[in-house]
């Protein structure tokens, strides 16, 4: 079968390879569409995400959607279009029996964390474990069902924020998470969604999908102690910096972006002065199940899409995918 595949740094491959024989209790698709995710730009440009390193070729993805191509239980229907939820959970622990996806020694689809890494989708075919698959309701188009894991990310930082409805919202980063964060508390019933970014591009898509306000934040002044929540989802400590500063007294600020590992440079006084509670935000649960019922629900969704390329046209659309300012998520079309 064809396979993108990185093997370091701005070392992004097409191949042949072999495609094994499916294992019982897996059932295999036919890949359709699989969106570029701020993790695999970094194992393509970095050859690294973190702490993770590629240290064996890895096949990138997990933004994925398909068709059911083999299952020999007979569940799921061949053709059946599905999206997929990318988590293998691990062992649980007491205190968090109801949150699987913080349960250590899981695995993620296109993954360099784990040893051997956890390949992802951006193949012809991958095989999977049945509990992954979602199946798709008939006013789910493929290519906007490649939006249900970003999309779940954002209602993820929703439900650990306390919920926005009726609340002034802030959304921090108008890049492909932002932009979903911010439809996600529109549907979600906020009072004013407004949302942050240093460039026109993000901010004229933000602007589509009907947030109430944009703030080029190199340019405009960000209101002060304006917000009941923020969603943070750059990880970059001026922008949390900013989120400390707008959120009200006694405010929640969930963070939404990923950080490195090393220590930040976050000024914290505000925050303890203002009772604000700064919550940690990892992928998600469950929220991809109401990720899908809104992808259905609205076509505005495919505003965020930008840029859709052949995986013949991988490296360029990597390239792209990296151009904020040009660029919303970037999708691959994979091998027909």
């Amino acid at each position: 079968m064809q396979a993108l595949v990185i093997h370091g740094k701005q070392d992004l491959r097409e191949e042949n390879i072999d495609l094994p024989a499916l294992a019982p209790g897996k059932v295999r698709l036919r890949m359709s569409f699989g969106g570029i995710c701020g993790s695999d730009l970094h194992y393509y440009h970095e050859g690294a995400n973190g702490a993770f390193v590629v240290r064996e070729p890895l096949i990138p993805g997990h933004e994925m959607s398909g068709v059911v191509d083999e299952d020999p239980s007979g569940q799921w229907p061949l053709g059946t279009p599905v999206t997929l939820h990318p988590a293998t959970f691990g062992q649980s622990q007491t205190g968090i029996e109801d949150k699987p996806h913080l349960w250590p020694n899981g695995a993620y689809l296109g993954s360099a964390s784990t040893w051997p890494h956890t390949q992802g989708g951006m193949s012809q075919f991958l095989d999977v474990d049945a509990s992954m698959l979602r199946a798709l309701p008939d006013t789910l188009p493929l290519k906007r069902a490649a939006l249900a894991e970003p999309l779940a990310v954002g209602l993820h930082g929703i439900e650990v924020a306390g919920g926005v409805d009726q609340k002034r919202v802030l959304v921090c980063g108008a890049g492909p998470i932002g932009l979903l964060a911010a439809a996600a508390a529109l549907a979600r019933g906020a009072k004013e969604v407004c949302i942050t970014d240093i460039l026109e591009g993000p901010l004229s898509r933000a602007k589509i999908l009907g947030v109430h306000r944009t703030i080029q934040v190199d340019r405009e002044v960000l209101p002060e102690e304006a917000f009941d929540v923020v969603l943070e989802c750059t990880g970059v400590p001026v922008s949390i910096n900013n989120a400390i500063l707008a959120v009200r007294r006694a405010g929640v600020i969930a963070q939404i972006g990923m950080m490195p590992a090393a220590p930040q440079p976050i000024a914290l006084a505000s925050l303890i002065a203002k009772e604000v509670q700064l919550r940690g935000c990892f992928r998600f649960n469950n929220e991809i199940d109401e990720a899908i019922a809104l992808l259905a629900a609205n076509s505005n969704f495919d505003h965020v899409i930008t840029h859709v390329l052949p995986a013949a046209d991988a490296q360029q659309a990597f390239a792209i995918a990296k151009d904020a300012e040009v660029s919303g998520k970037v999708l691959i079309e994979l091998w027909k």
